[in-house]
């Protein structure tokens, strides 16, 4: 059964040697030096060998963000970078790489307009990647609307990434975080974050909708949904600066809960090879809205862990053949529009 895999990461050659010279924070890159397969397209390929021509990769740049390397003057020079070289190696091997996502310099935001047009309506990505926050900054921010209102006319998917360091501490008296608890922790706890920042801040109202792939299976909320469910439904009973049973009220004149808003997220199943965890994304968000992800290649081989434990623990689960279909590969089909070319793309028609 062919299985798209919509959440590994790379690095284009072109983009990595350029990162590694204006990175401001270098410790934070010293990582990927040992994992080969994040930024040598051979030995990517001969890993993907290894579980068959099944087996593709919708490409998603790795971290660290655009953001963070430039400042808003030159971010937009390195997130074209970052863009031609995906599209040259979708290109290339489209039998192994049937997608790429597409980078967005989130501190320019006119240039993140420039850059969704030209890669979606130019160069074939089928969507574009955000992350949990923008240098500190939330999405519901109103200066980052014109990029979801953009995507939500496009009605193609945001892939959802969580991005938080050590800086960013686990006590207020501490100046760091310790025993990398803020990825441990920290990264499952930003993207519910930011996910009820978008449901609390309206998001699916405005743009009903809005596709947006959590990374991670959704991360802490389909574990919790009983306390988002419940608890959520008393919002603003712990509150006395700000009248937040407003919006609760909102929502139940149309008919809707806080948890309902939770459920149009979408969700991969990148946790590492929890079956577990999986049942649970997949009892929360329903077998229509997942879609096979792996994380590939942050795992303790470098590459091929993630991917073999992800199916191990799928095939599992028992699913039917059609929801199993539907997970591997006819979900992620239907919502990237992989069987449609790319039209107007000009990187075709050059090469």
């Amino acid at each position: 059964m062919k299985k798209i895999d919509i959440f590994p990461h790379i690095f284009p050659r072109r983009f990595f040697d350029t990162m590694l010279e204006i990175a401001p924070d270098k410790n934070a890159i010293k990582r990927w030096l040992h994992i080969p397969v994040l930024y040598d397209l051979d030995a990517r390929l001969r890993m993907m060998d290894t579980f068959g021509p099944e087996y593709q990769q919708v490409l998603t740049l790795s971290l660290p963000t655009i953001e963070a390397i430039a400042p808003a003057d030159k971010s937009p020079e390195v997130a074209r970078l970052a863009n031609d070289g995906m599209a040259e190696i979708s290109h290339k091997y489209p039998d192994r790489f049937p997608g790429w996502v597409a980078s967005l310099p989130l501190n320019n935001v006119p240039a993140c307009l420039d850059e969704i047009e030209r890669t979606i309506e130019h160069m074939g990505a089928r969507g574009i990647q955000i992350f949990t926050n923008v240098n500190g900054r939330p999405l519901d921010d109103p200066e980052f609307a014109p990029i979801f209102e953009k995507m939500h006319a496009y009605d193609l998917p945001i892939w959802m990434h969580p991005t938080r360091g050590p800086k960013m501490t686990d006590y207020a008296a501490e100046p760091k975080s310790r025993y990398e608890i803020w990825w441990l922790f920290g990264w499952p706890y930003e993207t519910s974050a930011a996910m009820a920042r978008m449901v609390f801040s309206g998001f699916f109202d405005r743009w009903p909708n809005l596709k947006i792939i959590t990374h991670h299976m959704g991360a802490m909320v389909p574990y919790l949904e009983a306390r988002v469910g419940l608890g959520m439904d008393q919002l603003g009973t712990r509150t006395a600066e700000e009248d937040y049973t407003v919006i609760v009220k909102n929502m139940q004149a149309r008919g809707r809960r806080p948890v309902d808003y939770f459920h149009q997220f979408y969700a991969d199943t990148s946790v590492n090879g929890s079956a577990p965890a999986i049942r649970c994304g997949l009892s929360f968000f329903g077998i229509d809205r997942c879609m096979f992800g792996t994380d590939c290649p942050f795992d303790p081989e470098g590459g091929p862990m993630f991917i073999r434990e992800s199916i191990r623990a799928i095939e599992s689960l028992k699913l039917s053949p059609q929801d199993l279909a539907k997970l591997y590969e006819a979900n992620a089909r239907a919502m990237l529009r992989l069987s449609e070319p790319h039209a107007n793309c000009r990187y075709c028609a050059q090469h």
